[in-house]
This record gives C-alpha cells, sequence and structure tokens, in this order.
C-alpha cells in the first residue's frame, strides 16, 4: 500500500522526560513489529528547551547516532518520523531562519529519513513586528512556512504539521469557527497531514461524530496524537491501562494516530500491545480473523505476555555489556493473535548496592560508623518478621492484643530480593495506575473504603454514645479490607525492589515507593481511628468539625465535567493524601525517593501496651551508642525509657505509632496532643511515680540515676504561652540507626499529624538540640520553622514548629 494511503499507528517518543536510550528504542522497535505498529515519531527533546537548536546541524557523532536509529526504525519495516519544533523563537518572514531551517531538515534527510513533522503546539499566538506586516495571521504565517518546507523536501509522503490550536478546547470561539484552522484547512497543501488530539489535550474519548466537525474545518482527515498515556504533567501518576475510549471504527476517518506514551520506558509495554490490538482489530483486510476490540480482553492478553519480561532479568535502561551478551540465554517472545512469535534477549542484571546507612535519631551521631544489620540486632532485638496484617485496636471479639504477630506474615515472609511479581500483584499494579480519567478496580476499592471508613468514624469515636454493634462491625469489617488492600501494595513495592528486573525497577520504583509510603500513613490512621478519634463531647474537637478537611471527590471524575487530567495532581496517591487530615500540606509526602531501593517491608501502626518492652529496650540501645565513650550508662534498665518515652506512654498512648520491620520495632513517634494538660498530669501523677521507683538512697542505685530523674523533672518544663497558644502538641521521633530506609521516619511522622489534626490541634512542636543537624534539617524539609532558642529560655534545645 501507498504511503500516502496507508494508516500511521504508531508511537511518538515523549519531548519530556529523560531520553530513552539507545538499547531501548531497539526493544521498542522490536515490540512495535511484533504488534504490527507502523510509525516511530522522534523528535529531540532539547528542542523545546534549547530554543535555537533547530538552527543548529548535528555534530559528526551526533549525526551517526541518529543514523544508527534511523536505519534501526526501516529495518524493523517501521516509517521513521523526525520532527522539530521552530515555533517557539522562529521569525516566519525571516530568509534567514528558514534557510536554517531548511538545512537541519535537509541534513536529516540525508541520512535516509522520508518523513517529517512541524510542529506549532504551546506556543504563543503573538508574532513580531515584521512577520505581522508579512503575513495577514498567524496561522497564515505557519502554513507559508509549512508549504516552503514541504516543497523544498520534495514533498514526502509523510509530512505532519501540529497546528498551535490542536484540539477542541484551544479553539477560539470552536472549531468550526475557528478562524486558525480555517486558514490552516484552506491554505494548507493537501497532502499535508494535520495533528489533533481530540476535544481536549487529554481526550477521554475519540468519537466518529467528534472528529467529523475538525474533518470538515480541516479539508482533510486528521492525524490523532493521542495523549491518553502521557504521564509528563504529573511526577506522581503513571498510565498503565489498555488503549481505551477510542471506537475502532476511527480508522476511515483518520490519517494515522500515534499514541504519546509515559516517560519511563518500561511502563509502556501495556499500552503498545493493547493499541496494536486495537489497530489490529479495525484492519479491513483482517476484519474475518479479528473480533471487535475489547479492552479488557487486550488488557488480559497483554497482562499475559508482560509477565515473562517483568521477572527477566534485565539492566536498568536495558543497557547489555559484552559479558551480557554471551552468557545471557534468557529468550522473551511477543505473543499476538495474528503474527509469529518475535524472539527477543534480554540481559542479565548487576547486583544492586544496598542503600547507605542513615541514623535519624537525636541521640545517634550521624558519623558514627554502624553496624551491618544481621539476623539479631544489638541489644536483643530478634529476626522476626514483621506482622503486616494490622488488627484494628479497641475492644472486639477475637481481636488480638500486643503488637499483633499472625499467620499471615509467616505466609509472605520477608523480601529477601529473589521473589517473582505474581499475576495478581501486576493487575493490582494495572489498577491502582491505570488512565488519566479512570482508575482501576484496586484504586477504586482504596479510595472508595478510605472515604466511608473516615467519614463514618463516629461509629468507633473514642467518646460519646456507642454505635449500634452490627454498624460497629461493618466499620471493621471495611477497616480489614482497607487494611488488607493497603498490604498488598507493601508487598507489592518489596516484589518490585526485590526483583530482578532493574529495568522495570528503574522506572516503576518512585510510583510505587511513593504510593507505598502515602498507603502506609493512611493504613496507620484507620488503625488509630478506632477508639482513638473524638466524638462530639470532646472540648478539643470532634468528628463532625475534624473532617473538614477531607476531599470532597475524587479527582479521576467529576460527574458532568470534563476536565484536563493536570487538573487533579498525584492520581490515587494524591487522591489518598487529600483524604487524610494533613493532605493539604504537600510538603509532607512529595520528596524523592531513595537513591538505592530497599525491598525491606516496613509496617506502620498504633502503639500497643505489650510493645513497651521493646521500645524500652530500643531507647537504651542508641543511649548505650551515643554515651560508649563515656563509660557511663545508668544499671536500671528502665531509666532511659522511663525519662524519653514514660510519660507519654503512660499519660498519651493514643497519640504513639511503631514502626516495625521484619526485624521488628525499629522506631516510634510519641505525640502529646495537649501540651499544658499534659504537664500538670505529669507533675501529679507521673514524677510521683518516678520518685518512688528511683528513691534517692539504695546501693543497688548508679549515680547516673538520680541526674537522669532530674531531667525528667526539666523535660516537663514550661512553655510559653504564646508557643502553646498555636502550637499546643508537641512530638518526639525516634529510629534505629541501621533504617534502610529514611523515608519511613517521615512516613511514621505523618501518622502522627494526622491523628492530632483529626483530634483538633492546630499546630505541633519538636524539641531539638542546635548540635543535632541531621534531625534539624529533617524536621525543616517537612515545614517546620525554628520558633524558639535556647538565648530566649533556660533550656538549650532549639523548637521548631508547624501548623497543621
Amino acid at each position: 500500500m501507498d504511503d500516502k494511503e496507508q494508516f500511521l499507528c504508531g508511537v511518538v517518543e515523549g519531548f519530556y522526560g529523560r531520553p530513552w536510550s539507545m538499547d531501548q528504542r531497539k526493544v521498542l522497535f522490536q515490540w512495535m513489529q511484533c504488534w504490527g505498529l507502523n510509525t516511530y515519531l522522534y523528535g529531540p527533546k532539547d528542542d523545546l528547551k534549547h530554543r535555537l537548536l533547530w538552527r543548529e546541524v548535528y555534530s559528526p557523532e551526533e549525526e551517526g547516532r541518529l543514523r544508527t536509529l534511523i536505519v534501526e526504525a526501516k529495518s524493523r519495516g517501521l516509517r521513521f518520523v523526525y520532527a522539530l519544533s521552530p515555533g517557539q523563537d522562529i521569525v516566519f518572514s525571516s530568509a534567514c531562519d528558514l534557510t536554517l531551517l531548511k538545512r537541519k531538515l535537509r541534513q536529516v534527510s540525508d541520512l535516509g529519513c522520508q518523513a517529517f513533522a512541524i510542529l506549532f503546539d504551546d506556543i504563543d499566538h503573538s508574532m513580531c513586528q515584521a512577520d505581522s506586516e508579512a503575513f495577514s495571521s498567524f496561522a497564515h504565517a505557519q502554513v507559508t512556512v509549512t508549504n516552503e518546507i514541504y516543497r523544498f523536501l520534495g514533498e514526502p509522503p509523510i509530512f505532519l504539521f501540529c497546528p498551535t490550536e490542536y484540539c477542541g478546547s484551544l479553539c477560539s470561539p470552536s472549531v468550526s469557527k475557528s478562524p486558525y484552522l480555517q486558514t490552516v484547512g484552506e491554505d494548507l497543501l493537501p497532502d499535508i497531514t494535520v495533528v489533533w488530539t481530540g476535544s481536549k489535550v487529554i481526550s477521554r474519548k475519540l468519537t466518529v461524530d467528534c472528529l467529523a466537525e475538525v474533518e470538515c474545518v480541516l479539508q482533510r482527515p486528521p492525524l490523532i496524537w493521542d495523549n491518553l498515556h502521557a504521564n509528563d504533567y504529573d511526577s506522581r501518576r503513571l498510565f498503565l491501562g489498555p488503549f481505551k475510549g477510542r471506537e475502532s471504527g476511527l480508522r476511515s476517518h483518520l490519517r494515522g494516530l500515534l499514541l504519546n506514551p509515559n516517560c519511563e520506558f518500561e511502563a509502556n509495554y501495556v499500552p503498545l500491545h493493547t493499541l496494536g490490538s486495537w489497530y489490529r482489530a479495525g484492519n479491513k483486510e483482517g476484519k474475518d480473523q479479528e473480533c471487535e476490540y475489547c479492552p479488557d480482553k487486550a488488557l488480559s492478553a497483554a497482562l499475559h505476555d508482560w509477565m515473562e519480561e517483568l521477572n527477566q532479568p534485565l539492566q536498568a535502561g536495558r543497557q547489555c555489556t559484552q559479558t551480557d551478551q554471551q552468557s545471557s540465554t534468557q529468550v522473551s517472545r511477543c505473543k499476538t493473535p495474528d503474527r509469529a512469535d518475535c524472539p527477543s534477549t534480554f540481559r542479565r542484571t548487576s547486583p544492586v548496592a544496598k542503600l547507605p546507612v542513615f541514623p535519624l535519631d537525636s541521640s545517634s551521631s550521624p558519623s558514627s560508623p554502624t553496624a551491618p544489620v544481621t539476623g539479631q540486632r544489638e541489644g536483643g532485638r530478634s529476626a522476626q518478621p514483621c506482622q503486616p496484617k494490622q488488627q484494628l485496636s479497641g475492644p472486639r471479639p477475637a481481636a488480638p492484643s500486643g503488637g499483633g504477630r499472625g499467620q499471615k506474615a509467616q505466609d509472605r515472609g520477608p523480601c529477601g530480593g529473589k521473589g517473582l511479581l505474581s499475576e495478581s500483584q501486576v493487575r493490582l499494579l494495572v489498577g491502582l495506575y491505570y488512565l488519566p480519567h479512570e482508575h482501576g478496580l484496586s484504586a477504586q476499592k482504596l479510595l472508595q473504603d478510605l472515604n466511608w471508613l473516615k467519614s463514618n468514624c463516629q461509629m468507633v469515636s473514642a467518646q460519646g454514645n456507642k454505635a449500634p454493634p452490627q454498624k460497629i462491625d461493618e466499620w471493621r469489617g471495611r477497616a480489614s479490607r482497607f487494611l488488607s488492600l493497603c498490604e498488598d501494595i507493601a508487598q507489592l513495592h518489596c516484589s518490585v525492589v526485590g526483583g530482578a528486573n532493574r529495568a522495570v525497577l528503574y522506572d516503576l520504583y518512585p510510583y510505587v515507593w511513593d504510593l507505598r509510603n502515602t498507603a502506609l500513613v493512611a493504613k496507620a490512621f484507620i488503625c488509630w481511628l478506632d477508639g482513638r478519634v473524638l466524638s462530639d463531647g470532646s472540648s478539643l474537637g470532634t468528628w463532625k468539625n475534624c473532617f473538614h478537611w477531607c476531599g470532597k471527590s475524587t479527582g479521576a471524575d467529576l460527574p458532568g465535567v470534563e476536565s484536563e487530567p493536570w487538573a487533579f495532581k498525584g492520581g490515587v496517591s494524591g487522591e489518598v493524601q487529600m483524604l487524610l487530615p494533613i493532605g493539604s500540606s504537600s510538603e509532607l509526602f512529595t520528596h524523592p525517593p531513595p537513591l538505592f531501593p530497599t525491598s525491606r517491608l516496613y509496617n506502620i501502626r498504633p502503639y500497643h501496651n505489650k510493645d513497651k518492652v521493646e521500645l524500652y529496650r530500643m531507647v537504651r540501645q542508641l543511649h548505650i551508642r551515643t554515651q560508649s565513650s563515656q563509660g557511663s550508662c545508668p544499671a536500671h534498665p528502665d531509666v532511659i525509657g522511663d525519662r524519653c518515652l514514660g510519660p507519654c506512654l503512660a499519660l498519651c498512648p493514643e497519640y504513639s505509632f511503631i514502626l516495625e520491620d521484619e526485624l521488628g520495632v525499629c522506631g516510634c513517634v510519641l505525640g502529646i496532643q495537649d501540651v499544658r494538660s499534659f504537664a500538670k498530669r505529669c507533675q501529679a501523677s507521673w514524677l510521683p511515680a518516678m520518685r518512688d521507683k528511683y528513691p534517692p538512697k539504695g546501693g543497688h542505685e548508679h549515680p547516673n540515676t538520680q541526674d537522669l530523674i532530674k531531667l525528667m523533672e526539666e523535660d516537663q518544663g514550661e512553655y510559653p504561652d504564646s508557643l502553646l497558644y498555636h502550637f499546643p502538641s508537641q512530638l518526639r521521633l525516634d529510629a534505629l540507626p541501621e533504617l534502610v530506609d529514611v523515608s519511613v521516619s517521615r512516613t511514621l511522622l505523618n501518622a502522627l499529624l494526622a491523628a492530632l489534626k483529626a483530634n483538633g490541634s492546630q499546630g505541633v512542636f519538636c524539641e531539638v538540640q542546635p548540635t543535632d543537624r541531621q534531625r534539624l534539617e529533617f524536621l525543616t524539609k517537612l515545614g517546620f520553622l525554628e520558633i524558639l532558642r535556647g538565648e530566649a529560655r533556660s533550656r538549650e534545645g532549639v523548637v521548631l514548629g508547624r501548623l497543621l
């Protein structure tokens, strides 16, 4: 079939994000060949950043790389389309600019490229004075230059033109009445194809009816530049769902369809696989063999094939070495209903370095070396897997007590870096990162349950009249389902990090890591709600007024309103975040992931009484490490715990959260809702109890014990009313130095902040030693600001606070 007649179906290599490697592009071409796609549009990414690049010719080295790419595409039977975006700074009436543009495209043509695209999208409509005098309109200027370039290149069979008004929402006043589109339709040479994205930049649906209007105005069938899976507008979103919402009958009304995919290469297997299924379903020559396109069936077929690749030992970026080429024997085949299997050889991966240790606790020295994590930790912390199946607290039948280590942890086991992604995990992944206008089933369940649980938390409030037992059981049943899904997300993160496919890890890790952390906060918060959230009888806050901060609707779909997806930032992670009390504080959630991923499985949950022994052991261990050089340590094993943790655990345990991994407890955060009332209670009950526990006389006492008792009394020192008026709550955060993912400390803190705000707190503060730069930096990044220093008060610590 002639190039001018054949339907163009393929891929646009995104103009934003990091460039794909040559190895990745070769794999892309292999996929396209297997799935029947025929066109690849390449646009140098720097064109939109360095606006003069279109005026420069390629260096010999750049020329060689581009020639290799063109030859590789042609060897796979693909049309290579070279695109330039000169619209930002070109002077349309300048003969010099036009000559430079021709020179650049002639150089690419001499390398063997026979298809081109001139893109004028996302630019200002205004013209300079010279252009205003030479052309009657902005559209006239673009069309004149495009026609001349087209003739200069010998009228190639494929030549694309992207207008500035490239979708219905950008047309003024409408598609049919747009003077810009009318000029393009009338003056652009008839064999030049016009690019169109649909009614929106990212169109939910494309139908024959919606294209009829633009086809009439342009006087030619358009080519769809489909942004359905493009994610360059939101760093927290990824789109792994099937090609959807495009009628198969569109083909007879289009010149072609090019999919603008995810910036991350490995995220595009399912989108491109299902695009190929859609294309084949509309192929007139094969209609006897092909059934009507079904997105769900296409997704199942794509996931079946993707499973093979996901568990292959691939290196990040699909890069290969000489050793890999000699030793690799793994082969994956692309399966399609109507094409022969296409072999694909994959490369082995090298080991990934472990995340360096980062001590977060205030008492440990940042510069001191830490021992490697082994089966048993210093201080008697045994290597027992943490319990991911978190049971809700509060009185109920058959509720486990304490830390709650059950059988589910034994079924799953710790992540050892050798696990394979299961089919259910891959479906979970796709459901969480589905499409820009639509969540998958797993994301829908996550958001629906979280929204229902927070809206009905009065059923399990700490005060007021108890709801009927059946209502409580209903709430706890929904909570159990929600917690189970959060655990599945944590296990998914574990499997992605621990798998052999480092290419998938490199591309998907930031997204899975982000959702894992957000789900940890949500899970801990839902566990905390049961029996701890205050009801109408509280003077600090009520469930009726404390949930005004929760989002009213999800960003995926607002009934009756079709908005561009970038109006709702964050995808499923962002929507879970917005359903939390602190959801509007983006600085608490948006941070870059660790450079070295860890597959360690973490859990955050409310404190239980049986955790006290382990927490006391942990803080004593931290104290011993920092004081070992001084050779002093209290003889009584409880002194350090009683000072650091005891008052909070005894008087306000409902604001204490535990961080644990496969080896047990590894961190905690303690909160005080109302510092004023807490100080009074300490003076009335806690300090007298401590004086009785550590009497001044007795040969068994260590000399330093009494010094620490004095410190306990000083710890309850008064804070100025001006501070407590705006920041009535206080926190303390501790974590073991061998914590391998520092981000979970931020997540742990977020769980406490959510609880404090839910019960009416408007601000929280933390006291830090001025020499503890690590903790100061940590809190500052989370929005804490310095309020008081030692010079202004009797204590040495720096007080940092933030509003909630």
